[in-house]
């Protein structure tokens, strides 16, 4: 759980940003002078909604409803006073998607260092068991198969840098092949050197596209393909490539990003979101420490 100093910086960051979000919203939006709203605003503002929703993935709770009814309520109300109803907060959510997004985008994720992994993790929505009965995300989610064998549900896509700082994220069916989002150019914006992946990501065309727009992709070989030629950094790199699974499992079991009690596809994007929002707070995230030492040994071209 965060500290309280911790938690007035989150919302002083989020305070900020809100303020300048609904600056640049009012000169693009368009009045309707033959219906007039009364644009009250909400009791709760939309730093407090954002900050709430971090909050619950960092301190291990399990169940949303409670923790807002038994630990906000009651044991935070001096953070905040013009709390609402659950039911309300509830609805409040999807008011703040947007902003969420675009502060996670601009202002918490990581940047570049040259050295980058990608990969995939599943994000099951149902249990085997229930999906032909399964009505909450009928017609968005979908059966997908990981290395865990199938599931239902969605795809989460991560790039990360070798300080386990999130780099980019995409939400995908579980049907989408792990290479499609690295043939979107939004995805990769300011990737650039070496990204370091599995062998599901091994293809011709695919790396020769990222190499041409300055991203090497490192993936190893499978059985069946010849071998080539890999300097011994680049090795080095693959077998590192495992704190990229170390970041999905603080995603899962430490900010809770997935579970199967979801009752809209709008929960499922806040909680989702807001989870990675919490990762991006942590103050201890996987990394590796990189040093490239030159020997100063005579090399042959």
């Amino acid at each position: 759980m965060f500290s309280e100093a911790k938690v007035t910086e989150i919302f002083c960051m989020a305070d900020d940003f809100c303020k300048e979000f609904a600056k640049t919203q009012e000169k693009y939006m368009v009045e309707d002078k033959n219906h007039k709203h009364r644009n009250k605003p909400n009791r709760m503002s939309d730093a407090e909604i954002m900050v709430i929703l971090v909050l619950f993935h960092s301190g291990g709770f399990r169940c949303f409803k409670h923790y807002y009814k038994e630990y906000v309520c009651k044991h935070l109300t001096h953070l905040f006073p013009r709390r609402v109803s659950y039911n309300r907060f509830v609805e409040l959510e999807k008011e703040v998607l947007l902003q969420l997004t675009i502060f996670i985008k601009e202002v918490l994720l990581g940047t570049c260092t040259g050295i980058s992994f990608v990969d995939s993790t599943p994000l099951r929505v149902c249990r085997n068991q229930r999906i032909l009965i399964h009505k909450t995300f009928k017609g968005l989610a979908e059966r997908g198969k990981c290395s865990m064998g199938w599931f239902f549900g969605f795809k989460l896509h991560l790039i990360i840098n070798d300080k386990g700082e999130i780099l980019n994220f995409m939400f995908t069916p579980g049907n989408v092949d792990d290479r499609e989002p690295l043939k979107q150019t939004k995805f990769l914006k300011n990737i650039k050197g070496k990204l370091c992946a599995d062998k599901g990501y091994i293809g011709q065309t695919l790396f020769e596209n990222l190499f041409l727009n300055g991203i090497q992709l490192i993936t190893k070989v499978k059985n069946n393909m010849k071998n080539s030629l890999m300097s011994i950094a680049d090795k080095i790199l693959l077998r590192k490539r495992a704190l990229i699974e170390t970041v999905n499992d603080e995603l899962k079991n430490i900010a809770q990003i997935e579970h199967s009690r979801h009752r809209s596809f709008n929960n499922f994007i806040a909680n989702s979101l807001s989870a990675i929002a919490a990762y991006c707070f942590f103050e201890k995230k996987p990394a590796i420490d990189v040093r490239f030492v030159k020997d100063g040994q005579l090399t042959m071209f």
